[in-house]
């Protein structure tokens, strides 16, 4: 596929928390300054791609006009770099990033359920659905600042009633981050709830 040939893969260096890549001969480890003041709950995310067009188109039409023939474009490019990052290392579940029952009976689906579920296929790893739950309708995060995202989310997820994850080593799955502010949301939501590590994989990272 022509899309393929254009997208720019994550590579080193990149901030070993948020994965936000970095021009440059880094060599060591390091952490941006935005996970120094955040501290964002997840013990690490990382992406595919870098999140520009053709796959941020791909990725809006998907989402918003369910477009679901590009899903295996994009489940591809998620598989490529998260498989061999994940086996073996002793995880428990895959989660997806929920959506909300009011925004899910719009769009049909939730993209990245159907994310996880292919990388859940690819791993052997354990789909998790309806885990984690987004309990207020929050605001599309896309038009809004750094500061006011993370408000936006602070509240909006629950780990379903009676869910005892003590000792889990979760993998969230969604389709793009950003900031952090919505993966961060839900991993806090899962540590409460007992989640001993939770790592993010997205198909794409915005910079």
């Amino acid at each position: 596929m022509a899309c393929r040939e254009q997208v720019q893969w994550v590579r080193p260096p990149f901030c070993q928390c948020c994965g936000l890549p970095f021009e440059g001969a880094i060599t060591t480890a390091f952490e941006c300054g935005n996970c120094r003041d955040f501290e964002p709950q997840f013990a690490s995310a990382r992406a595919a791609v870098v999140a520009r067009d053709p796959v941020l188109d791909v990725i809006h039409r998907y989402k918003y006009h369910r477009a679901l023939w590009f899903e295996p474009f994009l489940a591809g490019l998620l598989l490529e770099a998260a498989v061999p990052q994940l086996a073996g290392q002793g995880w428990t579940r895959i989660v997806p990033v929920p959506l909300h029952p009011t925004r899910q009976r719009e769009r049909e689906f939730n993209q990245a359920q159907r994310l996880a579920a292919c990388l859940s296929a690819a791993t052997h790893i354990p789909l998790q659905k309806g885990l984690v739950q987004r309990t207020v309708p929050t605001r599309t995060q896309t038009q809004l600042t750094r500061a006011e995202r993370r408000a936006n989310v602070r509240r909006a997820f629950a780990v379903a009633r009676n869910q005892k994850l003590d000792g889990e080593r979760i993998v969230l799955v969604d389709d793009v981050l950003t900031t952090g502010a919505t993966t961060s949301a839900c991993s806090g939501v899962l540590r409460a709830a007992g989640a001993t590590e939770v790592c993010v994989w997205t198909v794409a990272r915005g910079i």
